[in-house]
């Protein structure tokens, strides 16, 4: 299942790669089936997440180890192990059920293992780590048009519907009719991806003709919090953004903080970048930081073409144990706890009108949770912005897979996406998640180019809150069903 995220990208086996847990969870108790879950999923996160302390792990040393091993061992429990044991309780006593119950066991999997997958990546709120979900794998495969109308989490769905059913005709191989249930979910899977396919709204996109740019200024993280990174990222950036200025784009982005200081409290920066918005006669969103008596603020400037500030954008949902630490309280008399961040969250979309476009911003890690991206749409937002750090994760997967994120929100929203990372992946994404212009990783870069109008998708309408609901009332009227039919 890990091979299949970047950097390896064998998408083919993140199905094959969940056969093994359902196999093994299909023929032992819900405590075993726990206790197996567990222990896969800390495997499976931990080989997804190494790359969590590339950087920060240098600052919490000798304890950086628990940068990649306190999420994986978290998530393991939510997303594995008490997914195994919903699963072993209702596959309880399989090989003795009527078929009637018994072929419908590994679709209740299926729906138990996609809402597992919701409520570790974004049902435990502000502990929620969204990375890792099989669904992100699929944005370039047949399987991509389903996000339009079940999201990341329905895609989830569809491969664990593949898994399960492969697990039981393995399992009841000698059971007569267990090949023909498998059969015939399978058949099942390639409708709903067929029917997903023919009702696409991304199928046919309108000429894009919206000028924008995005600019990747690639200072090294190591460099970047120094005084003399600041006065060379503040030239760097100007340079960049003159010469992305030629091609007469509406809009140009800076990521994430690149800017590492109070904009609020300097005048004089203001000033210089509502004169560079001036000067290149579009409007210029600028990464920055913003203190408040609450805590800082990660924030995103929105000056205007005439040097007028049009929005100040403040960062909503922050990483845990990195920008805020979760029951400060109890954690704070950990050694390494002085070592995080203690930012104050938004509490506003800060969806913006750029030129005749609403815009909803989005900073790094939002980018993760999907109805923090579908709130944007459904208060305006016809395009989004993603402005990420992504320089923490060097040259590793993170990059990628944060990337392979956005994507997956352009395929679910129906939005074309303006993605500016510190030292990359930048670029623009078509609402059918594919980059239409991308730079690579650690490298200046000025992209350039056009984005569309938005294609509206049922998933705008939908969200992922409710299509995990769908997936447990699933998995409950299938363990009902087994208990009605005395099984």
């Amino acid at each position: 299942m890990a091979l299949a995220f970047p950097k390896t990208n064998a998408v083919v086996l993140a199905p094959i790669g969940a056969v093994g847990l359902f196999w093994a969870w299909f023929v032992v108790s819900p405590k075993r089936a726990f206790w197996i879950g567990w222990l896969a999923g800390t495997a499976f996160f931990t080989l997804s997440y190494w790359w969590f302390g590339e950087t920060a792990g240098a600052l919490i040393a000798p304890f950086g180890f628990l940068l990649t091993l306190g999420p994986a061992i978290g998530d393991a429990f939510f997303g594995f192990a008490l997914v195994g044991a919903l699963v072993a309780f209702a596959a309880h006593g399989l090989t003795r059920r009527t078929r009637s119950v018994r072929a419908l066991v590994p679709l209740g999997g299926a729906a138990a293992f996609a809402a597992g997958e919701w409520l570790r990546s974004e049902g435990l709120g502000q502990l929620a780590v969204p990375f890792a979900n099989l669904g992100y794998t699929q944005v370039s495969s047949p399987l991509a048009p389903v996000a339009a109308f079940a999201g990341a989490y329905g895609i989830t769905f569809l491969l664990c519907v593949i898994a399960a059913y492969a697990a039981y005709a393995i399992r009841m191989r000698a059971v007569r009719g267990s090949g023909v249930d498998a059969a015939l979910a399978l058949f099942g899977v390639v409708v709903c991806i067929a029917l997903a396919w023919t009702f696409w709204p991304a199928r046919a996109l309108d000429t894009p003709a919206y000028r924008v740019a995005a600019i990747q200024g690639n200072i090294p993280q190591k460099l970047k919090f120094t005084k003399a990174a600041f006065f060379a990222a503040l030239e760097r950036y100007e340079s960049l953004t003159a010469q992305a200025a030629s091609d007469r784009p509406s809009l140009i982005v800076w990521p994430e903080t690149v800017i590492p200081a109070a904009l609020n409290r300097s005048p004089e920066l203001q000033a210089r970048f509502a004169g560079l918005a001036r000067a290149i006669h579009a409007e210029l969103v600028v990464g920055t930081l913003w203190n408040s008596p609450d805590g800082p603020y990660n924030v995103l400037y929105f000056f205007r073409p005439d040097g007028g500030l049009d929005a100040v954008y403040r960062k909503r949902q922050l990483v845990p144990f990195a920008e805020h630490l979760p029951f400060a309280a109890l954690l704070s008399r950990i050694p390494w706890a002085s070592e995080v961040s203690h930012f104050a969250s938004g509490s506003s979309d800060g969806v913006v009108d750029v030129d005749g476009v609403r815009f909803g911003p989005i900073i790094c890690w939002e980018s993760a949770f999907t109805d923090l991206v579908v709130g944007d749409v459904r208060d305006g937002a016809g395009a989004l912005i993603v402005a990420t750090d992504d320089a923490w994760f060097g040259v590793t997967a993170g990059p990628y897979q944060h990337a392979q994120i956005a994507q997956m929100r352009a395929l679910e929203t129906g939005r074309w996406i303006v993605r500016a990372a510190s030292t990359g992946i930048s670029g623009l994404i078509a609402p059918n998640g594919r980059f239409t212009r991308a730079t690579a990783l650690d490298e200046q870069a000025v992209v350039t180019g056009v984005i569309g109008p938005p294609v509206d998708t049922a998933y705008d309408a939908i969200g992922g809150n409710a299509v995990a609901l769908g997936f447990v009332l699933v998995y409950v009227c299938v363990v009902a069903w087994s208990r009605r039919r005395g099984a």
